[in-house]
């Protein structure tokens, strides 16, 4: 089974659209070079999301996704919304540090953090402390500086122009 030689912490942050499907793409490009994925869904649990038909066709990949299926925007959070965040969180750390996937996605871990429903310095240490051959991905919007400091790659995506701003609805099959 392939492994990688050296893994990196790479971050997608940014206002524009593009980050989770930049995960998904760098997933699906390990899972065709035989590594083992496992990608971790902050507050995106209960929603009809399409990645979530295709992960079981691909060999190598699992998904879990922790939410109640509501955006989460309110400062505090509600009780609910930390307890799938940080049930979250304990899963990535013992995926992370038990090396048996080759790449971590933790997908909207970003947002977790900015809604406190994470902690930063946890996050951080398990930066720091991530086996030598495990890829870890944070992705989402307001990446803390703390964060993008650690990570050895960091892409910000930018939204120039995007069509809800003309009122066109999100669609099925494209955002989601």
């Amino acid at each position: 089974m392939p492994k990688l030689e050296t893994g990196l912490v790479q971050v997608y942050t940014g206002d524009g659209k593009g980050k989770t499907s930049a995960a998904f793409g760098l997933a699906l490009r390990a899972v065709g070079r035989g590594l083992k994925v496992y990608i971790i869904q902050f507050i995106k649990g209960g929603f009809d999301y399409g990645e979530l038909y295709v992960v079981d066709k691909l060999p190598n990949l699992t998904l879990r996704a922790f939410g109640r299926g509501k955006f989460v925007t309110a400062k505090p959070a509600e009780a609910d919304d930390v307890r799938f965040a940080q049930d979250a969180f304990r899963l990535a750390e013992e995926v992370v540090q038990g090396s048996k996937y080759d790449l971590v996605i933790l997908d909207e871990i970003n947002v977790a953090l900015d809604l406190k429903l994470i902690d930063l310095e946890e996050v951080l240490k398990l930066i720091k402390s991530k086996p030598r051959k495990v890829e870890l991905v944070l992705t989402g919007r307001h990446a803390p500086n703390e964060v993008v400091e650690a990570a050895d790659l960091v892409t910000e995506m930018k939204e120039i122009k995007h069509p809800f701003s003309r009122g066109l609805q999100a669609r099925k099959g494209i955002e989601y």
